[in-house]
């Protein structure tokens, strides 16, 4: 029994470093470790080492399986760097007073405070610092979630910045900003722009942005797949974010929009995304999402109706109308479905080009291009210049910081501007070698486009293939309007051109019309080269 009495206590030293922003200051894990061992190099000691908050009660698996082992009686005494890495709240401060107060620890000591153990006043004063914790993290706390709400009223996304932004890191706190960054943002609105013509998925594009363009995360690695899709379906890309998330508050951020509304609106309708899940067994609505109302600039929606007609049979109507969710009082009345496709149909034939004009538009781009490759190969030598003389000015910036010609603050400001100067070439070298070559191979898409999809929206209309209809519909163009009855749209900047183009070519191919049955291209060839309205288109 005496034995018992003077046996050497055994210790626990609990080691925690939260993550949160508020305790960045808190010592290291290795660094308390190392300070324990330190000063109570004479006991026996265990280490419990736990990377958690505890802001929030049962919220430290480690912990609570530490005081179990104590109660136990497996070790009687405790350790730690300072009161707060114990407990920031109310329920496991209590847990440290009440085992200390029936003697299930023993002994507790910190690196960094001191107070009597055994006696009312030394608990009491533990229970004060302990109180002093829960206290600092709850202001704390408050004075951070003020400051971000704040943050959001002013336009500032309070969050780590998306791919294809940073965060200012420089800026003192309360002015910082969420800017562009130079070398992911021109690759991200590539990929919006391949999305936009409806002819690639997510994952497709995902394939070309990495391993055609180079495209990585900051931290070198890969982008993964559900970081493509937040690039299409994310607000923040056209200019809003919602703060708090699920809150319903929403905010104009500051920040410089990757891409419009409109576009945000027509990606969501080409990725088949709905604000409300689709009732099962209900028809899909063809022209439903792209189009907005011309009046008050709400959506328009579509709506179907059932009519019984006097023999007992039924007829169905689908009406397309605003929504009125921007104003309720909006004059605009709906227009059925077949009027609304009767005017797509009425677009499509605008855009109807002869299979034989294709072929030698494309030719003619493409021979235009073999005449521009040394003029491209000019303008990349340039580039390759002007990107080495950047990273030579670098050099001698840092020479001029490390010879002391200069100040840390001018240092900065001047490396800022050459380190933007330096992405921003680097991103032109690569771009341009390939610039021509894709947008050939666009050119040459909407060529057939303009050819094939009148042609292939009728026969998807006979066979009542909506999926075809919806996605021909989507690729004219962006901004879809209906005013009065009338739809408008702006068409895709290589559809317009061809639009001009496609009546003279129509009419061509029309006036030699026998001699194109007997194969004569070539002839035809000559006379589009030679038609000066097709030349300057």
């Amino acid at each position: 029994m005496s034995m018992a009495k003077t046996s050497k206590p055994k210790y626990f030293a609990y080691l925690r470093k939260s993550s949160e922003d508020k305790e960045k200051q808190a010592l290291s894990i290795p660094a308390q470790k190392a300070k324990l061992s330190e000063m109570f190099a004479d006991l026996d000691i265990e280490f419990i080492e736990e990377e958690r908050s505890a802001f929030i009660p049962y919220n430290r698996p480690k912990f609570a399986d530490m005081l179990i082992r104590m109660r136990s009686g497996e070790r009687n005494g405790l350790l730690a760097w300072h009161p707060d890495r114990l407990s920031r709240n109310e329920v496991d401060a209590s847990a440290i007073t009440y085992t200390l107060r029936t003697g299930e620890i023993s002994d507790l000591k910190f690196a960094t405070y001191h107070f009597e153990n055994n006696s009312p006043e030394g608990i009491w004063m533990l229970q004060m610092a302990l109180s002093q914790s829960q206290y600092e993290s709850a202001k704390k706390g408050r004075d951070v979630k003020r400051g971000l709400e704040q943050k959001a009223k002013m336009g500032v996304y309070p969050a780590p910045a998306p791919l294809g932004y940073k965060n200012d890191k420089f800026e003192e706190r309360g002015k910082k900003r969420i800017y562009t960054d130079t070398e992911r943002l021109p690759l991200l609105r590539k990929m919006v722009d391949l999305m936009l013509t409806g002819d690639y998925t997510p994952p497709r594009i995902l394939e070309i942005a990495t391993n055609d363009w180079g495209l990585r995360a900051a931290s070198g690695k890969k982008i993964s797949r559900s970081n493509a899709y937040n690039l299409f379906t994310r607000p923040f890309y056209y200019g809003e974010f919602e703060y708090p998330v699920g809150s319903g508050l929403w905010y104009q951020g500051t920040h410089e929009p990757l891409m419009t509304r409109e576009e945000f609106d027509r990606i969501q309708f080409l990725l088949g995304r709905r604000s409300n899940p689709r009732p099962k067994g209900k028809r899909e609505i063809t022209f439903r999402g792209p189009i907005r109302c011309g009046e008050c600039n709400a959506l328009i929606t579509g709506e179907e109706k059932w009519k019984k007609l006097a023999n007992g049979g039924v007829a169905h109507y689908t009406y397309y109308h605003c929504t009125k969710r921007k104003d309720p009082n909006c004059s605009q009345k709906a227009i059925e479905e077949q009027e609304l496709q009767k005017q797509i149909v009425e677009e499509l034939s605008k855009l109807e080009i002869p299979p034989e004009f294709t072929t030698w538009a494309v030719a003619r781009l493409k021979d235009m291009n073999a005449k521009e490759i040394t003029d491209r190969e000019q303008m990349f030598g340039n580039q390759r210049r002007e990107y080495d003389a950047c990273l030579k000015k670098i050099d001698n910036l840092i020479d001029m910081r490390s010879n002391s010609e200069i100040d840390e603050h001018e240092f900065r400001s001047r490396k800022e501007v050459l380190l933007a100067e330096k992405d921003r070439l680097w991103s032109f070298l690569k771009d341009t070698d390939k610039r021509v070559e894709n947008w050939l191979e666009i050119a040459e898409r909407g060529f057939n486009f303009a050819e094939k999809a009148p042609i292939v929206f009728s026969k998807a209309n006979t066979d009542k293939n909506l999926g075809v209809k919806k996605e021909i519909f989507s690729a004219l163009g962006s901004d879809y309007k209906l005013t009065n009855g009338k739809l408008s749209i702006s068409l895709d900047n290589l559809l317009f051109p061809i639009r001009n183009m496609a009546e003279e070519a129509r009419a061509v191919s029309a006036r030699l019309e026998p001699e194109n049955q007997l194969g004569n291209t070539k002839d035809i060839g000559e006379i589009y080269s030679k038609n000066p309205s097709l030349l300057r288109d």
